[in-house]
């Protein structure tokens, strides 16, 4: 009489849960660094954007006899034609020399709103109600031109010089 051995094949509960620690320790050293990546590619988005908006700013100003362009209200002397003297004028008019230096409103992505009209300061902070700074000034006392990101509830300006900046104040 022959006698057969059965081969048994699978694991043992014991390597099982060896396998599942080693991934749970692997999860929890992998996964908080994703947790930033977001908020990182917010902040490198914005950064870029704002070098765009500046520059723009800077043109603006160059080509129209060193005049900053009012942005305290709408976005119309960036995103559309602009004769010599800051007048927007149509696609097709002859005098339409300069512009449009910006496709669209651009949109804060850590504010969340494209359409958030700017506020003028003078060494004063930002608020709730904008998703930008620009210092603008006045006629009497013309301001820097200089332009920053807000966050969403106004207490921080983002800086992007000081990457250790935080605008996740919702």
């Amino acid at each position: 009489m022959k006698m057969y051995r059965t081969v048994k094949r699978g694991f043992t509960l014991v390597e099982i849960l060896i396998v599942v620690i080693i991934l749970g320790i692997l999860a929890a050293i992998v996964i908080p660094q994703f947790t930033n990546a977001s908020q990182d590619a917010r902040k490198n988005s914005l950064t870029s954007q704002l070098q765009t908006i500046r520059s723009q700013i800077e043109l603006y100003k160059l080509q129209h006899r060193d005049v900053l362009p009012d942005l305290t209200t709408d976005w119309t002397l960036l995103t559309e034609k602009t004769d010599e003297n800051g007048n927007t004028v149509a696609n097709g008019a002859t005098d339409a020399k300069f512009g449009p230096y910006l496709q669209g409103p651009p949109s804060n992505g850590i504010f969340g709103d494209a359409t958030t009209a700017m506020l003028v300061v003078n060494g004063t902070a930002a608020d709730s109600g904008h998703g930008w700074v620009y210092d603008y000034g006045t006629a009497a006392a013309p301001g820097t031109g200089k332009f920053w990101a807000a966050s969403k509830l106004g207490t921080n300006i983002y800086d992007e010089a000081n990457p250790n900046d935080s605008l996740n104040d919702q």
